[in-house]
This record gives structure tokens, C-alpha cells and sequence, in this order.
């Protein structure tokens, strides 16, 4: 399979092991690696029939799979290391007056076993600390249990530009084989095998031990991104030895033969893949570098926050004015909330000053380039005017979208916008949305595709039509071809599992489904809750990730809620309305059932982060036309 492969091979420059010629495989249309059919690639756990052990080192294998034709030795080193000790003990038994054999022990063999078998252990420890230390899923829930007893299906990784790897998964599938630890083992030391992919899930992927055909007692689920996961071949490169799992080892008597003809020509990851990984969770946010973001308790001001920790590509941003670092904000690095200090005076947005006269000590202005760009406008001609009507998700209520009035036109293409019905008499809730923004829609988008429209509250002329309102208000709508019409072929279908954050309470990432796409905007459904938490989200959000982000990143997942409270919150959404309130309270620390119970109070409610300012050319057919 790998030229050279070796259990623990050193140096691949040396003759191979095997007699077999070589056989030529024509290459695979794929941007994976392909395996290739030569080469030693495991060990094996007993010393019966076919076996033998290595005179170095004490290690049993497979016969075919020792080095040199001998069969004496595992590896290349121990050869080697055995040849260096033959020379020395030759020399020893001339000056004791012996004759030489070829059969010299080789000195100090068994403390070298000893040597190594303690190293094994100080692994196997390292191995065990580490586990303590990752991070581990919530207690009694399992993505691979979730999606296995239920037959869910996951959004694929390249859905999710955002996310590590997003742009260079490639094309890992089912099939792929990976080399893995080996836990259907008796040895002390850690020990791998072969394993290929039977489901993939986001991250996440259903693996099976190769031997087991059909079988799939020992089917596993871990993540492809993790520590553990490498490409056929990493054994050899990296010295570690591979070990057929116990319930198999006798199934076949010639291991090497099994692995050529199964494995030749199948694909597997790409060498550099840990590293790409690697690569793709550097994030150029730092801690102390000082932002302006929305104020959560006033919608229509930024204020300047410092960048407090940063997991995964979320920030938690503290207020600059908050001493004791308890306001704080949670965003994505790429959330249209943030942008560099002095954005706002530069487009005329309302701003809170600081009490704070001078940054403090070590925090720093975080560098313009580092946020998300938002395309330009041409506001030169025909363009959004203030009084204009149109459609919008609603920042206090992500499972609206409600008719939404123009209140003021900033500068680069951003507008101030007002929910009808529901603003404060000072503006201070309105939001602010750019013009390319996949969250604001023209005058009769939820008509067209059959979304139900929030009428401004208190309105009585029922069912509500945009015509009449118009010429009620005197108002006019705004014009369709000034909306964001691109949809981008984003591979979500609807029943697809994901990790979301809940904008509500922004710290939170919940288990959630995709239960409605309209083009590119996402209905998120969080399993376990009514329907009534649902969010629109659009597809490029940077609030949305595939399946085992949290686990990847450290991050803590909301997991679905259990039965008893999903009951009880349904009994107790049936008498409590929802009221509405412009502040959002995020650094309250609760548990995802806190707060659903709260917001069943209206006490919680946050702000839209969901829009990703990605801009396109599309088609507007999904626009119904405006009534005369």
C-alpha cells in the first residue's frame, strides 16, 4: 500500500520487505490521495502460526510483514540498531577470548525492551491526561447515538464556509480510509488499524474496523478533525505499529495480502490534512483588541467592547465601560455587529461614548482588514429613501418577519429600520441592516413564498394586505431591484442536523434542524423546543455550524430538551404571550432550559446576528410584483 510502509520504519530508502512485484493502479478521479499496493503495514498481537519476533526489540507480527528476508526483524532501526549491538558484542567476545558466531546476543536487549515498554506506558498516560482535558460532549448526549437511533441526516462541512475547513474539505465520503486507534485491543501500548468510512455526519464520521465486512458491532463515531485521525500511512512514517482488532486477528492468516487487495486503490486523506486543520482554526482576532459592536440594552447605537476570549471563531466582547467584565456580547468574528473603531462616526450611526478618556493598558484597535466586508453600493441613482416600506426580520423576534419602515439612510449602503407598530418614540430600537443584507426583503416576498407576514401591532383591517396599508400610510414600498437577489447554491435541504447558535441568547449552541428553506434564508428549528423559538437564519450565517464544531472547538453544546420540559414548557406557552423588550441580557449564565423557561416570561430577548452581508447577482422571480 505505501512504498516503504513499515510497522515502524525510519528510513523508506531501504530494500523492501516483500517479494511481490508491484502492481500498477490507474489513479482515481479525486483529489484524494490514492493507495498505492506495496509496502509492511502492520504488526500483529500473538506469536501463532506465521508469526514471528522481531530479535530487537521483542515485537510480535505477522511473518510476511518483518523486514528484510530474514524475517528478524519489525523495522529498518531495529535492523539496524541490531547490527550496531551484533558488532559491539562481537568485539566483546573477542577480548574474552570467544569466538565470534553469527548468532551474538546483542547486548542490553532486554532493558531496551524495558526502555520501550516504559515509554509505552508514559504514552498510554499522556493519552489518558490528554482525554481528561478535551473537551467532551454533555452529559447523556452523543451526536453519533442522536443520528443513529433517529437516521438523521447532517449538513455537509462545505456548507459552512466559515468553519474550519469549510473551503478545503474536498471530497471525504464514505469509503475513505483512515488509520485509527485500535480500542478492540489487549496490549498495554497504543496500538492502530485500518478503518473506513461508513457515514459522515458534519465533522463527525461512522468508522469500521477493515475485517469486519458487514459487521458493525464495532462501529464507532469520531471526529475526522480530531487528534486521532490519520491517513493511511502515518503509522509507517510516524513508527507506530498497526494491530488487526482482537475479534478479527484469526480471521485471515495472511494479514498482508487482506490489506494489498482491499485497500489498493481506495482513498484517504490528504498527508497534510492535520495541518490544514490546523491552519483553518488560527483566527486573526486576539484578546484586548478593542471593537465597536451593537449595545444590547439600545439597538440603534454601537458601543466599544474588548475582545475577551475567542473560541472557534466566537468572540466574547466585554463593554469597555464594565469593571468587573460581566457585560459582555457574543458574535462571530465575521456577525455584521462588529466592525472597527470609528466605523460607526464614519457612516453617521449613533455611538455611545465611553466614560474610558484613554484605552487601557494593552488593549489595542483591532485593524479594519479583520472584519467582514460588505459589498459596495451605488446610492448615486435610484436608492432607499427614508419613509420606504419593506420587509424584515424582526432583532427581537427571530421567528418574524414583520413590515419594516426605512428611518434613517446612513452612509456605504447602510439603513436604520423600524418595526411598524412596536418602535419606541425615541428610535432607540431601531436596528441597522446594509442595503445587500439577505434580512430585509421587498414589499410582498412572504406573500410570494407563503411565509406568514407580522402585521404592525394593533393593526385591525385583517387579513393584512400591502396595497391597502400603502395607501393607508401614504407610503410607498421600496424597490425591489434595490434588494439582495443572489442565491447561492448553499447545499442545505431541508431535515438536515447542524449546531446553531440561539440569537436569543447568543452564547448558547443548541442541536438544531433545518425545517424550511426559502432560497438562501433557513428556517432553524432547536430540537426539543416549540415552534415559536424557531429562527430565520440566512444560509451563509456565520452563527450556523456542522455537526461536532463544539467538540472540535472546545465549545459547550446545548443538547435537545428532555421530554419532562418539553412538556411542561408547552403547557406554559399556551397561557404566557411573549412581550417583547430591547434588552438583551446576555451575560446572564443559564442553561438552555433556563432560558426558554425566562424567555417564556419575555424577559430574554437578543438581536439578529444571523445575516451574513455575502452579496451576489441573482435572479428576482421569487419577488412577487407590486400591486398598482
Amino acid at each position: 500500500m505505501f512504498d516503504g510502509y513499515d510497522s515502524c520504519s525510519e528510513d523508506t530508502s531501504s530494500s523492501s520487505s516483500s517479494d511481490e512485484s508491484e502492481e500498477e493502479v490507474a489513479p482515481l478521479q479525486s483529489s484524494l490521495p490514492i493507495i498505492k499496493n506495496n509496502g509492511q503495514v502492520y504488526t500483529y498481537p500473538d506469536g501463532k502460526s506465521g508469526m514471528a519476533t522481531c530479535e530487537m526489540c521483542g515485537m510480535v507480527g505477522v511473518r510476511d510483514a518483518f523486514y528484510s528476508k530474514t524475517k528478524r526483524f519489525c523495522s529498518v532501526s531495529c535492523s539496524r540498531s541490531y547490527s550496531s549491538n551484533s558488532k559491539k558484542a562481537s568485539i566483546l567476545a573477542r577480548l574474552q577470548g570467544k569466538p565470534p558466531t553469527k548468532k551474538a546476543k546483542v547486548l542490553q536487549k532486554q532493558p531496551l525492551v524495558a526502555k520501550l515498554a516504559a515509554y509505552a506506558q508514559y504514552q498510554a498516560t499522556l493519552q489518558n491526561q490528554a482525554k481528561t482535558k478535551a473537551a467532551v460532549p454533555v452529559e447523556g448526549f452523543s451526536w453519533g447515538n442522536y443520528i443513529n437511533s433517529n437516521s438523521f441526516t447532517a449538513a455537509p462541512v462545505t456548507c459552512f464556509k466559515h468553519a474550519p475547513m469549510g473551503t478545503c474539505w474536498g471530497d471525504i465520503s464514505e469509503g475513505v480510509r483512515v488509520e485509527v486507534p485500535n480500542t478492540d485491543c489487549s496490549l498495554p501500548t497504543k496500538v492502530f488499524w485500518i478503518a473506513g468510512i461508513v457515514k459522515l455526519a458534519g465533522y463527525n464520521a461512522l468508522l469500521r474496523y477493515e475485517g469486519f465486512e458487514n459487521d458493525s458491532s464495532l462501529d464507532f463515531w469520531c471526529n475526522v478533525c480530531g487528534s486521532d485521525i490519520h491517513p493511511v500511512g502515518w503509522c509507517a512514517t510516524s513508527g507506530k505499529p498497526l494491530v488487526p482488532p482482537r475479534t478479527i486477528q484469526h480471521k485471515y492468516t495472511n494479514w498482508k495480502a487482506f490489506l494489498v487487495k482491499r485497500l489498493t486503490g481506495a482513498k484517504t486523506l490528504p498527508p497534510d490534512f492535520s495541518q490544514k486543520v490546523s491552519e483553518s482554526m488560527q483566527y486573526p482576532f486576539k484578546t484586548s483588541m478593542r471593537v465597536e459592536v451593537v449595545d444590547k440594552t439600545h439597538l440603534c447605537r454601537t458601543r466599544v467592547a474588548v475582545v475577551e476570549s475567542v473560541i472557534g471563531g466566537r468572540l466574547r466582547l466585554v463593554y469597555e465601560e464594565s469593571e468587573d467584565k460581566t457585560d459582555d456580547f457574543w458574535c462571530h468574528m465575521y456577525s455584521p455587529l462588529i466592525h472597527h473603531v470609528g466605523w460607526s462616526r464614519s457612516i453617521g450611526h449613533r455611538f455611545k461614548r465611553s466614560d474610558i478618556t484613554k484605552k487601557q493598558d494593552g488593549h489595542f484597535d483591532a485593524p479594519p482588514h479583520l472584519f467582514m466586508k460588505v459589498k459596495e453600493v451605488d446610492a448615486a441613482g435610484e436608492w432607499f429613501k427614508e419613509g420606504m416600506k419593506l420587509e424584515a426580520i424582526d432583532p427581537l423576534n427571530l421567528s418574524a418577519i414583520c413590515v419594516a419602515t426605512i428611518r434613517k439612510v446612513l452612509a456605504d449602503g447602510y439603513l436604520m429600520i423600524g418595526i411598524d407598530g412596536s418602535e419606541a418614540a425615541d428610535g432607540s430600537d431601531w436596528f441597522c441592516y446594509h442595503a445587500t443584507s439577505p434580512s430585509i426583503f421587498p414589499v410582498g416576498f412572504c406573500e410570494i413564498n407563503m411565509i406568514e407576514l407580522t402585521p404592525p401591532r394593533g393593526y385591525a383591517k385583517l387579513p393584512f394586505k400591502w396595497f391597502d396599508y400603502l395607501r393607508e400610510t401614504d407610503s410607498i414600498a421600496a424597490p425591489v431591484k434595490l434588494f439582495n437577489k443572489e442565491v447561492p447554491n448553499h447545499g442545505f435541504h431541508v431535515g438536515m442536523k447542524l449546531e446553531a447558535v440561539d440569537l436569543m441568547e447568543p452564547r448558547l449552541v443548541c442541536v438544531a434542524t433545518v425545517t424550511r428553506i426559502i432560497h438562501r434564508l433557513l428556517r432553524i428549528h432547536f430540537d426539543g423546543w416549540e415552534d415559536e423559538y424557531d429562527q430565520w437564519v440566512d444560509c451563509e450565517s456565520p452563527d450556523l455550524y456542522p455537526v461536532g464544531w463544539c467538540q472540535l472547538t472546545g465549545y459547550q453544546l446545548q443538547p435537545p430538551a428532555p421530554q419532562s420540559s418539553r412538556d411542561s414548557q408547552s403547557g406554559s406557552s399556551k397561557q404566557k404571550k411573549k412581550a417583547k423588550s430591547q434588552q438583551y441580557k446576555g451575560h446572564k449564565k443559564m442553561t438552555s432550559l433556563q432560558l426558554k423557561e425566562e424567555l417564556l416570561d419575555g424577559e430574554e430577548y437578543g438581536f439578529l446576528q444571523g445575516a451574513s452581508d455575502q452579496e451576489s447577482n441573482g435572479s428576482a422571480s421569487y419577488y412577487i410584483k407590486q400591486e398598482p
